[in-house]
């Protein structure tokens, strides 16, 4: 059993390992999961991750609850005793998971998205929780950024928005259907002429009153184009995403309303990270980069990030981890991310 320390990563630590594992067939043991946040072990959307990714691969585990800082994941158990379990694959079928009231329902899917390539048939996992929540990318940033560049690579997967979720309460819904998928390697290094922006800027009906969708999305370059919703949820909330489509790439830069924040600064700050990435060299949005790490490795390939960041330092730790090499080269004010 692969022995993993979780102590300097967060939760996106735990969705890798429960992905890789999934996909290798190789179990693990994590221990001091999170240990270096203000609340450590599995939180809500932790469990439900590993809930979700177990129900798909058969997994047995263990230490799995609410504040518990080790727990055991155990893929394609009494399936055939006497076979590799890296050549069973993944069954697929369904889940429906809770994930909380303040939980990441786009975390979740990020957990199972990786799991394509192993699976023998679909799988469809249907989410109840924030859609739209703090300290996760909102819901158009998965839908509108990281699902596109993973489809057109290869991956076969399909989202469905139900119903928003908002932070703190949540009570949104989503579905994400993913079929057998073979990744085609990645070749994103150039990100060549812009082709579309677009700000997606949402928020709660009641705040309607005080057109906080349209202020958000106020400060957009005049370039982009403006697609503005109001929806009903649980509570207030709002959300943001711009997105950059370019030639060989695809960018997003996602801020929440916050109590206290004016919808004109949701928008300036969005604005902002957009501008300093066109003024670099690289190809996808720092979160991207971190995000695309297991796919690269899964698939071969490289990827130009602008910086190495914590974040992706503890992935290319993890993945080693796994038995999967991802190689880091500086290049200018950018670096090359491959596998």
């Amino acid at each position: 059993m692969n022995i993993l320390d979780g102590g300097e990563g967060g939760g996106q630590l735990v969705r890798t390992a429960l992905a890789l594992s999934a996909v290798t067939g190789e179990p693990f043991r994590m221990r001091h999961v999170r240990r270096a946040r203000a609340n450590p072990g599995l939180q809500a959307q932790h469990c439900a991750a590993i809930e979700a990714v177990a129900a798909v691969c058969n997994a047995e585990t263990g230490g799995v609850e609410v504040g518990s800082e080790s727990f055991t994941f155990e893929p394609n158990e009494d399936i055939d005793e006497d076979a590799d379990p890296a050549d069973q694959g993944v069954l697929g079928g369904s889940v429906s998971v809770e994930v909380g009231t303040a939980g990441s329902v786009p975390l979740v899917f990020d957990a199972l998205l990786p799991v394509a390539v192993a699976l023998d048939e679909s799988f469809t996992a249907r989410l109840e929780g924030g859609t739209d929540a703090k300290w996760a990318p909102p819901f158009d940033y998965f839908r509108r950024v990281k699902l596109p560049v993973l489809q057109e690579h290869g991956l076969d997967a399909d989202v469905t928005l139900n119903r928003r979720g908002f932070y703190p309460r949540g009570g949104g819904k989503a579905t994400l259907t993913v079929e057998p998928s073979t990744l085609d390697a990645f070749d994103v290094t150039e990100r060549g002429e812009r082709e579309s922006l677009t700000a997606y800027s949402v928020a709660e009906e009641s705040e309607g009153e005080d057109d906080v969708a349209e202020r958000q999305a106020e400060p957009a370059p005049d370039a982009a184009d403006v697609e503005t919703e109001y929806v009903e949820a649980d509570c207030s909330g709002s959300a943001l995403v711009l997105a950059a489509e370019y030639e060989h790439s695809t960018a997003g830069f996602a801020e929440l309303g916050e109590m206290g924040v004016e919808p004109e600064t949701v928008g300036e700050n969005a604005v902002e990270r957009f501008e300093a990435f066109e003024d670099g060299d690289a190809a996808v949005d720092e979160y991207l980069a971190d995000q695309l790490l297991p796919f690269v490795a899964l698939a071969g390939g490289e990827v130009r990030a602008s910086e190495v960041t914590s974040h992706v330092e503890t992935c290319i730790d993890l993945l080693s981890e796994f038995g999967y090499d991802v190689t880091v080269e500086e290049d200018g004010d950018t670096v090359l991310l491959s596998a």
